[in-house]
C-alpha cells in the first residue's frame, strides 16, 4: 500500500515523501496514529504541488535575504548611549538595541537572536556587527556607539 507520510518517521522518511509499505503497518500504526494518509493520486500531486511552492518560496526567501544583506552591508547604524567622560558607556549596546536601531533606519526587522554580538557594547567607538539575515545569508553592519549629545 502507497502511503503519504505526514511527519517525519524515522524509518521512512520525511514529511511528505510517498513510500510503499505493508497494508498491515499502514493499517495497524501509521494510519491509526496520524503519521500517514494513504496515497491517491490526486492527493499525490497535491503533495508534490506543496512541495514545489514550498521550493520556490525558499529560492525567492534567499533571494530577498541576499537583497536585505547587501543593503545592511552598506548600512552605518549610529546608536547614541549616556556615556561618562572616558567614554564607558552607563549601560550597555544590546542587539535588541541595534535591531530598533535597524527598523528605524531600513524598516527591516531583524530578530535580536540573529544579530551576532558576543557581549554588549559598554563602550563608545565603531563596530561591525555580523546579523544573520536568513540561514546562511549574513551581512556585516557598521554600527557607532556616540555619547548622548555628540551624535
Amino acid at each position: 500500500m502507497d502511503v503519504i507520510l505526514l511527519q517525519d518517521v524515522e524509518t521512512l522518511g520525511g514529511k511528505g515523501k510517498v513510500v510503499a509499505v505493508s497494508d498491515g503497518y499502514a493499517r495497524n500504526f501509521l494510519l491509526p496514529r496520524k503519521l500517514a494518509e494513504q496515497a491517491s493520486a490526486g492527493r499525490i500531486e497535491e503533495v508534490r504541488r506543496r512541495q514545489q511552492d514550498e521550493e520556490t518560496k525558499k529560492v525567492r526567501d534567499i533571494e530577498r535575504a541576499g537583497d536585505t544583506a547587501e543593503m545592511l552591508s552598506k548600512t552605518v547604524l549610529t546608536v547614541t548611549a549616556q556615556a561618562g567622560e572616558d567614554g564607558k558607556l552607563f549601560g550597555s549596546v544590546t542587539a535588541a538595541d541595534i535591531s530598533k536601531e535597524i527598523f528605524r533606519a531600513r524598516n527591516v526587522k531583524i530578530d535580536k537572536k540573529k544579530i551576532n554580538l558576543e557581549e554588549p557594547i559598554k563602550e563608545v567607538g565603531d563596530y561591525m556587527v555580523e546579523i544573520e539575515v536568513n540561514t546562511g545569508v549574513k551581512a556585516t553592519a557598521k554600527v557607532i556607539v556616540a555619547a548622548a549629545g555628540q551624535a
